[in-house]
Parts: C-alpha cells; sequence; structure tokens
C-alpha cells in the first residue's frame, strides 16, 4: 500500500468512525456492527476502483523501464557516461516515451492526495463543517442580496450536544453484591481563563485537577476535571487524552491514588473491573467510561442538515478549482491528456461514492433526529380538591407519598386542635378533606391507581392547567407541533448566555457559532407553536446580543421586533476582565404577525398618586394640551387656534375652516374680548401640534380648563385619565423587585432552604412583567422550552392566583434537576404562595390544579436502541453479487437493516408492552414505554376522557349476528385488554381511540373487539365519533349503520406516518 494511499485510507476509518470501535454506545456500535464489510470496503473495493477508471488511461512502461535500465548498467559496467555512449540517442528515445506516458502508481498517487486534500479540509472530529471554500484560506458564503447578512460556521448543521454528561457523568458497578458509583465531575468549565485563549493549536482538554481529584462518601466516588486549555507541563500529564488514546498518566495517577489511599481502597476493584475489547484486552472499566465521558463532550456536535449536496458541490469545485487547470490540457500528447482526465474522472467517481456513503450515514443520523420521539413516562401532579373522596382511603394509605408531603410540604409539623387534624402516620381520610391543595403525584401509586384517577376526571385536557417535559426541548417542541400548533400566546425563554459562567458545550473554535445554531432552529420550530398575535421574550446579555438581534430579525421579521428592554437584574454588578461591572440583562420582545398588541404594567404608587382630582368618569390629573412628541409637519390638521379667555378660565374652537391645498386652519372670526389665540407652540418656539384634532375637543368641553404653564403663560390643559390597563412598559426596568440574587437566587432558597443548584435563577417579578408585556391573557398559553427552576411557571401560577386567571404553562427541561427542582418548585407553590427554609408561612394560600409530566426518549436512546439485522435470505443475494453489495453498503444499509428496532409495528400487538432500552443517570434499562400518550400527540388530539385500561374473557353469544360472536364479561385476569381515549382532532372532529392487545387468533380477537366496540357504542350513544381508530386488522367498519358516516383507521400506520413525517 502506497504511502498516499495508507494516508487516505486511515482518514476513511476516521470518517466511518472505524478507529473509535472500542466506543459502545450511539452511531459507534452502530458502524461496528459492519465494521468488517466497511473495512473491506475502504481497503479494496475503493482501491480497486480506482485502478480499474485508471488502468484505461495508464500507459504500461514496463518494457521501456527495463531496456533504460538494460542501457544504464551496460554504460555503467564499461565506465563510461550514458551521454557519451553510442546508446545515448535511443536512451534519450526512451527517457522522452515514459515521460510522454503516465503509469497506473503514479496516477493513483495523484488521486488519494487530492482525495485526502478534499475530505480532509471538512472533516473535524465527527463532524463536517461546512467552510465553502474558494481557495486557500478564503471561503465564500452564500449572498443572495440581502441588506444584511448574518452567516455562522454551522448555520446549515444541526446542533445536537444538548446531554447533560458534560457537567456530570456516572455510572454504577456491582462488586460481589457491593454497589459502588463512580462520579465524574466537570469543576469549572471556562475557556479562556487568564491568558490561555483557545486558538486552532490550542484546543481546550479535560484535565485531572492537580491536587484533590478524588473526593469518597459512602460507596460513591467523585473523579473532578477542569475542560480548559492546557497550560503547563504538568497539565499534559494529566490531561484525559492524548492525541486519539486515554493518557496512561492521568489513567494511572486516579489507579494510584485509589489504592494507595487507605480511605479509597474500598473502590479498587470497582474501578478495575475488566471491560476488554478486541483491540484492548486489559481495559478497565474505569478506562471503558471516561472513554465514554471524553467522547461524548468531543465528537459529534453536529448532524449536517444537507451533506451530500454539500460535498457534492464543494467536490465539483474543487476539482474545476484546484484539480483541472487549462495548461494541463494544452499539448498533443494525447496520452497524457486522456491519463490527465482518467484522473479527474477517478477524482470525481470515487469522491461521490464516498460522499454517498457518508451521506447515508449522516442522512440516518438527521432522520433519528427529526423523527418525532416517544413518551417513556407519563404521571400527573394533582391538588386532593380535583380528586374525588372515594380515591382518599387508598391515598392515605400510601406512605411514600406522605414522606414526599413532609419533605415539601413539612405536613408533619401540623399539630390537631378543635379545628384541625393533626399529622399521623398513616394519615387519615380526615387529615386529606382538611389538606385539599395537598398535590398528589401519580408516581408513587401503581399504574391501575394511575388510570382509575385519570379516567374520574372528565375534559382531561381542558382541566390540565400545565405541562411539564423532560426531554431536550428541539425533540420536546418536536413532539409538540400537532397538539399547540398557532395555540401558544407567549414563548418566554431564557437560554444560557454563552458567557465563562454558562457556557454550551462547543467545539473547538466554534463557540458563537454552535450557539447561534441552537437558537436558531429552536426558535423557528417554536415559532409555529406561536398564536398569530404571540410574543416572543428572550433574555440575554452582551455576550450574545448582537448576534442574536439579527437572528430574532431574521426568523421574525425586522417589522415584527417590538423592542428591547434593559433590566437591572444584578444591583452589586458582575466584575468582568475588561473592568466594567455588568448590572443588567436585556429582555428583546418579537412579535409573531402585525395583529400583536402589546401588554401594559401596574402603574406604580408614585403614577397612580398623580391622579388625584375625580369626576364622574374617574380620576384623572391635568396636562398640557400640547402634545410634546409631535410636529406640526407630521399632523398640520392637529395644528389649529384655541381662543381662551383668561379671567373665565374657558375657551373655545373658533370658527375657521380647512384649506386643503394649503394644509392649514383658516379662522373666519376673531377673538372676542378678553379672549385670547393659543397654538400649540412650545417655548423654545417650535410648532407642535394639540393632542386631540377639532371635532374631538368640541364634543368634550368639560375636559379641559385654562391655567398657567411652568413658564406662568396661560394654556390649554386636558383631563388625563388613568388607564385602567396600566402603562406602556418602558425601555429600562430598574425596580428593586428584579434583582435575581434578591428574588431568584433567595426566593428559590427559601423555597427550599439548603439549594444551591442555580447560581442566577431570574427574579420572579422580572418574569411576571415580561409575561405581560407579551400581553398573557387569563386564558394564554405560555411556553419556556429553557425552563430551568421554573421560574416561568410559578411566574404564571402567581398570575392566575392574584387574578383567578386559567393561564396555561408548558415547561421544557432536559437537566436531572428537573427532578430535583423544576418539578419539585411547582409543586411547592401551588401549595402555598410564600416560603421560608424550605416551610410554606401560609398553608391557605394554595391554588387548586393539575399539571402532568412526561419523559421523552433521547436522540442518545434512539441511537441505543437501533440494531442492524439481515435475513438469511438478504445476506445470500448480497453474496451473490459483489457490485451489489457495494452499492447496498454505499447507499442502502442503515435504513434498510434498522427498520424494525426504529419502530417495530408487530409491537402493537402488546400495546401496553412496548419496550425499549433507556438511559437514566447513564444506566439503561429496559422501559415500557407509553405509546398511548405518544399517539395523543402525534395526533395534536385533546383528550376529553381517558378510560382504564380493562381486561375481559370472551364467551360465546347465542344471538350474536354471525358465526363464533362473542360476548365479554370484565377479569382482571381476562385474556383481552381494552383502553378507550375520546379525544378531538386539530380540525375539530372528534374520534375514538381503541388500543387492545392480540394474540395469534385474528378472528377471535376481532369478535372481541366487535362485541366491546358494541357494548362501548351503547353506553356512549350520546356521543358520535367522525373517526374510530384501532390497532391491528378489524372489521369494525361492518358494524357502521346505514346512516353513519365514521370512518376507521389503523393506528400502525398512523402512528408511523406521524412519527417520521417531515423527516
Amino acid at each position: 500500500m502506497s504511502e498516499k494511499l495508507q494516508r487516505f485510507t486511515k482518514l476513511l476509518r476516521d470518517m466511518f468512525e472505524l478507529e473509535k470501535s472500542d466506543l459502545d454506545f450511539g452511531i459507534y456500535r452502530i458502524m461496528n456492527i459492519r465494521k468488517n464489510e466497511i473495512n473491506n470496503f475502504i481497503e479494496n473495493t475503493l482501491a480497486s476502483e480506482v485502478n480499474s477508471i485508471l488502468s484505461k488511461y495508464a500507459t504500461d512502461n514496463s518494457q521501456v523501464r527495463k531496456r533504460i535500465e538494460e542501457i544504464e548498467k551496460q554504460c555503467e559496467s564499461v565506465g563510461v557516461k550514458v551521454e557519451d555512449s553510442k546508446l545515448r540517442e535511443e536512451y534519450a528515445e526512451y527517457k522522452a516515451l515514459l515521460a510522454s506516458g503516465t503509469g497506473v502508481a503514479e496516477l493513483e498517487s495523484d488521486v488519494y492526495s487530492a482525495l485526502y486534500n478534499f475530505f480532509s479540509r471538512y472533516y473535524d472530529e465527527g463532524d463536517f463543517i461546512s467552510k465553502r471554500r474558494y481557495k486557500e484560506g478564503v471561503y465564500a458564503i452564500p449572498y443572495e442580496g440581502e441588506e444584511v447578512k448574518l452567516y455562522w460556521a454551522n448555520h446549515d448543521q444541526y446542533y445536537i450536544k444538548t446531554s447533560e454528561n458534560f457537567r456530570d457523568y456516572s455510572f454504577k458497578v456491582d462488586v460481589q453484591g457491593e454497589k459502588y458509583t463512580i462520579h465524574f465531575k466537570l469543576v469549572d468549565a471556562n475557556t479562556e481563563q487568564n491568558n490561555n485563549k483557545e486558538s486552532d493549536d490550542k484546543k481546550r482538554e479535560f484535565i485531572l485537577l492537580d491536587e484533590n481529584f478524588l473526593e469518597a462518601e459512602g460507596n460513591e466516588l467523585a473523579i473532578k476535571f477542569e475542560y480548559r486549555v492546557p497550560a503547563s507541563e504538568q497539565d499534559s500529564v494529566n490531561k484525559l487524552k492524548d492525541n486519539t488514546k486515554l493518557n496512561k498518566s492521568a489513567v494511572d495517577k486516579i489507579k494510584c491514588a485509589v489504592s494507595e489511599n487507605a480511605d479509597l481502597k474500598r473502590f479498587v476493584w470497582a474501578i478495575n473491573m475488566p471491560a476488554p475489547t478486541d483491540k484492548n484486552k486489559t481495559r478497565t472499566i474505569l478506562e471503558k467510561h471516561l472513554e465514554t465521558y471524553v467522547a461524548k463532550n468531543t465528537f459529534d456536535y453536529f448532524i449536517h442538515k444537507d451533506l451530500r449536496g454539500f460535498l457534492n458541490r464543494e467536490l465539483d469545485f474543487y476539482i474545476k478549482a484546484e484539480i483541472m487547470h487549462l495548461d494541463d490540457l494544452d499539448t498533443d500528447n494525447e496520452v497524457k491528456v486522456n491519463a490527465y482526465l482518467g484522473k479527474v474522472k477517478a477524482i470525481k467517481k470515487v469522491g461521490r461514492t464516498i460522499i454517498d456513503f457518508l451521506a447515508q450515514i449522516e442522512d440516518f443520523q438527521k432522520k433519528l433526529w427529526l423523527k418525532k420521539k416517544f413518551v417513556v413516562e407519563t404521571n400527573w401532579c394533582i391538588t386532593l380538591d380535583k380528586i374525588d373522596e372515594s380515591f382518599y382511603p387508598e391515598i392515605s394509605a400510601n406512605d411514600a407519598q406522605r414522606q414526599e408531603w413532609v419533605e415539601l410540604y413539612a405536613i408533619d409539623e401540623i399539630a390537631g386542635d378543635l379545628m384541625t387534624v393533626a399529622y399521623s402516620i398513616p394519615l387519615t381520610v380526615d387529615f386529606l378533606k382538611q389538606n385539599k391543595n395537598l398535590v398528589l403525584d401519580t408516581k408513587h401509586f401503581t399504574t391501575e391507581f394511575k388510570e382509575r384517577l385519570i379516567a374520574s376526571i372528565d375534559n382531561l385536557d381542558e382541566e390540565t392547567n400545565g405541562l411539564l417535559i423532560h426531554s431536550e426541548n428541539f425533540q420536546a417542541l418536536n413532539l409538540l407541533q400537532e397538539k399547540y400548533r398557532e395555540k401558544v400566546k407567549c414563548v418566554y425563554i431564557d437560554p444560557p448566555y454563552n458567557t465563562n459562567a454558562s457556557e454550551i458545550i462547543y467545539k473547538n473554535g466554534y463557540k458563537h457559532s454552535s450557539w447561534l445554531s441552537l437558537l436558531s432552529d429552536r426558535l423557528h420550530i417554536s415559532r409555529k407553536l406561536m398564536h398569530q398575535s404571540g410574543i416572543e421574550c428572550v433574555t440575554i446579555d452582551d455576550v450574545e446580543m448582537k448576534r442574536l438581534s439579527i437572528l430574532l430579525d431574521n426568523i421574525f421579521g425586522e417589522d415584527n421586533i417590538l423592542g428591547n428592554i434593559v433590566i437591572k437584574n444584578n444591583p452589586s454588578g458582575r466584575s468582568t476582565q475588561k473592568g466594567i461591572s455588568i448590572a443588567h440583562e436585556y429582555a428583546i420582545f418579537v412579535a409573531t404577525g402585525p395583529s400583536t398588541k402589546i401588554g401594559r404594567l401596574d402603574r406604580t404608587e408614585e403614577q397612580n398618586a398623580r391622579y388625584d382630582e375625580k369626576d364622574e368618569k374617574g380620576y384623572f390629573e391635568w396636562v398640557n394640551f400640547r402634545k410634546h412628541g409631535g410636529f406640526k409637519a407630521d399632523s398640520p390638521s392637529m395644528f389649529y387656534p384655541i381662543f381662551i379667555n383668561i379671567e373665565k378660565g374657558n375657551m373655545r374652537i373658533p370658527n375657521m375652516e380647512w384649506d386643503e391645498e394649503k394644509k392649514k386652519w383658516i379662522l373666519l372670526e376673531s377673538p372676542q374680548e378678553g379672549e385670547m389665540i393659543s397654538l400649540p407652540i412650545d417655548e423654545n418656539n417650535i410648532e407642535r401640534r394639540w393632542k386631540w384634532g377639532v371635532g374631538r375637543v368640541i364634543s368634550n368641553p368639560t375636559e379641559f380648563c385654562i391655567r398657567n404653564d411652568r413658564n406662568g403663560i396661560p394654556s390649554v390643559y386636558v383631563k388625563a385619565r388613568l388607564n385602567e390597563e396600566g402603562t406602556l412598559p418602558l425601555s429600562c426596568w430598574d425596580k428593586k423587585e428584579y434583582s435575581a440574587t434578591s428574588y431568584g437566587t433567595n426566593l428559590l432558597k427559601n423555597i427550599f432552604k439548603d439549594l444551591n443548584v442555580f447560581s442566577y435563577p431570574k427574579s420572579i417579578f422580572a418574569v411576571i412583567d415580561c409575561l405581560r408585556v407579551c400581553n398573557v391573557t387569563d386564558d394564554s398559553i405560555v411556553l419556556d422550552y429553557f425552563a430551568g427552576s421554573g421560574t416561568t411557571g410559578h411566574a404564571v401560577i402567581n398570575l392566575n392566583r392574584e387574578d383567578g386567571g386559567n393561564r396555561k404553562y408548558i415547561l421544557v427541561e432536559m437537566g436531572n434537576y428537573f427532578n430535583t427542582v423544576t418539578k419539585p418548585r411547582i409543586k411547592k407553590v401551588i401549595y402555598a404562595k410564600d416560603w421560608k427554609d424550605g416551610k410554606p408561612q401560609n398553608r391557605n394560600t394554595g391554588v387548586s390544579q393539575i399539571f402532568k409530566y412526561i419523559r421523552l426518549e433521547s436522540y442518545e436512546d434512539t441511537l441505543n436502541n437501533i440494531e442492524l439485522s439481515r435475513t438469511p435470505e438478504q445476506e445470500k443475494q448480497l453474496r451473490m453479487d459483489a457490485k451489489f453489495l457495494n452499492e447496498y453498503l454505499v447507499s442502502y444499509m442503515l435504513d434498510i437493516e434498522s427498520r424494525g428496532s426504529l419502530l417495530s409495528l408487530d409491537r402493537f400487538k402488546e400495546p401496553f408492552a412496548y419496550k425499549m432500552k433507556i438511559a437514566e443517570n447513564n444506566e439503561t434499562k429496559e422501559t415500557t414505554i407509553d405509546l398511548v400518550e405518544t399517539f395523543n400527540y402525534l395526533l395534536g388530539l385533546t383528550v376529553t376522557r381517558q378510560k382504564a385500561a380493562a381486561r375481559f374473557n370472551a364467551v360465546p353469544d347465542p344471538k350474536g349476528e354471525y358465526e363464533n360472536a362473542v360476548m365479554l364479561t370484565e377479569d382482571k385476569e381476562g385474556k383481552y385488554t381494552f383502553k378507550t381515549v375520546e379525544v378531538i382532532m386539530p380540525n375539530g372532529d372528534k374520534a375514538l381511540v381503541i388500543w387492545r392487545n392480540l394474540t395469534n387468533d385474528l378472528a377471535a380477537d376481532n369478535a372481541a373487539l366487535d362485541a366491546f366496540f358494541v357494548k362501548y357504542r351503547a353506553e356512549t350513544k350520546n356521543r358520535e365519533f367522525d373517526i374510530i381508530y384501532v390497532n391491528g386488522d378489524n372489521n369494525l367498519e361492518n358494524l357502521k349503520g346505514e346512516k353513519e358516516q365514521w370512518k376507521v383507521h389503523l393506528i400502525e400506520l398512523e402512528f408511523k406516518k406521524r412519527m417520521f413525517e417531515g423527516v
């Protein structure tokens, strides 16, 4: 293998992830399944294809070379130089002949060199960066004549590096029944510390802390790292990776520290358990997880939206600009020209083959990213006043729920008296009846109880006040599209500011570009959810302000930018390296369309105090009738004379007429005795305008008076009424209640006592006022897909508590603190308004509430559930035709072989037992998926009634309308399970969804379905349906009456269609 082929092969192995075969997750695991075939393709198939193309054009110079060598040896043997011998003319002729042609080896070398140069300029550790190369060191961007163009390096890629593993990664080890947990903790993720600036040759690394890098408590061991640019020789020893491999010195340092420290020796076996691979027989479990940790945070930041199109365009340009030169074609040597064109053809053909293979992998990942995700968990939090008291005995007996109420609400401090039922273990039904603002969480109860409870609530979705989603936000927004399209009145988000304190995970050198890709796709997809008069509020600080402003212009349109508000959120200031103490942030408000109306804020006490006079219409203050901000030139008809009588204190509009041509009022009378003319001219003699037009002044004579202005000049004054809607928001907010420390951090500490997860949660009052500016009326839906600690949900609940509104909230959060902060906070503020030291200050301030929380399958879960499989017949056909095998490998393999694992329609036979491997806290478990809830979101269904799953046995029906007809008898151990959901479709149609388990007897299954459907229709005869959805082939259409119009659709087919719609 030539040196250039070897170098190119090494690059291909990197691009196809074959060098990471030790990694057993994600795309690496998938590619490893077909590693041998891909290796053969790289090392043999491509080389054969290049050779096959070039051999047609290459010259066979073997005989020529042989004769040249003979002449050289003959001359050398007699001690004569070739040019002095009689053979010099023959030698020159053969030399010229050799130069006129090109051998296969030379052409292959050129092809491999060109292909290496092309692909290496775009590939960067698992990603293809879209650098549109124009020439050496110069790049081109797509420009279509815009006045201002915002472009970033990753604009045509999805940012997918949203895993929380960057901050914290854990794995568990079982050593002879003793369980240990090992944590990797990122201590400081700052990038530009002191003078250690990131650059192309100085990239950030995971570096073991120099001292105190181990910390143990019980059977848990934390290993601490920093993520920064190496700054010393010691950093090189401590960094986790050395080029592409784990740095042995750092691994050995951890192992030695554990074995030599008496307090840590219990972890020796836990970190040294074998986890061998084919390449590394001695690998330990510690090394395995270190490799995974580094890989998850170093590789694969993006998925290209159109890798095939991008690379094909770049390859064409590369060949034209850097391979083909007119001078090389300016020759009479036909052999040389043909060889040259053959080289170009080989570069293009082989390049496109590689592009097709790479695009297959990238498109496959894009498909997995864009497909709508499964709901893997659904639970409900419900205040007891919403629950029928028949459930109370079961609730009072549930000890897990009691313990949570003690932790959340300190109910164990409720002492009894003549009027109050005391706390007890177990709780009593009477205690529950007196504490109906306690929030029940269905996670503490059996599935059977949960289903009965939910079935007892009519108009379920209408009664539900909130939705919390534990998921990466792009996936959540994608799943919400059908159900909430154009329904969300307000989107409020507080995205990562990309400062040192809140940096996103980014590929070295692409900090701002990664951030823009993160925001851009989420802003685009969330806009589809917004009402036509909706407003989105995005908070940000100076680091990304200018880029975000242009991005919002591009997405919403410049005309829909409502304005920026500066909020003084940090009165004491935050120090920066450049010396300015930052005390503010920004809130940018954008509208979805021209019908949007900005909301008003409550007036301050100082503002209200000015309205100190009252008449029959209400409170008012006197203000100068001259409009301070208007000019005559802008509104000529509003510049007119008013006759005022100082002694009598009155005024009138004189007799006059409008001159359209001159655009001015012509006086038709003179002032009477005691009257003078007043015009809207200010103290600087600038001609301004009155606040009202002539007609309105004439119609409202009691609204005016004459008084001296601040300069002692008699002037016209008008009554300014107190607007009950409030005042328009100013562009600068500096109320003390906007302090994130006092009303964010301290508020959260009061709610949770010692919790320090969030260093700078938003001020609840700043969020409430932002929602008011977004004109959140009492029936609006508010969405926050960077929910963090849940301040937005808290703000919505407080607004409803204040005015009795029915605003609804949707919170999306990916972090592990969803379960420790976000959800518990919402539970707490439902129970009581005010908190101190983690305890409620008044138990009578709770609100009635239902909120649902769901967890979604992640992109990583999707990857980890993929299995590639071939049938024996497929394998046989592929082995019979090598050419077809290569085409299959390059273009079809992933899509065809993954079909059964991406969505298994066969498993819809048991829809209540559909399982997937789902990761939680870095542990993968078989988890039952909620197909019912997933289907509701895929179709955008509004649930009105949801029955509990019921089981039945079938017995022959002697009165049945057809042979083998059956009757159903309910039985907890019955053979047939049915669950129904009554819903409203997005278009207003009413639908019934029937889920059932299927046996292997189609006729018996459908007989049971017919019996269930007839019985259900009889019980719901007052409720007509337009569509019936049911899983499994069926004969329900045969039960339709003559005048009935309903249609039957298969759940499986609709499920598959909607899950991959738009992918």
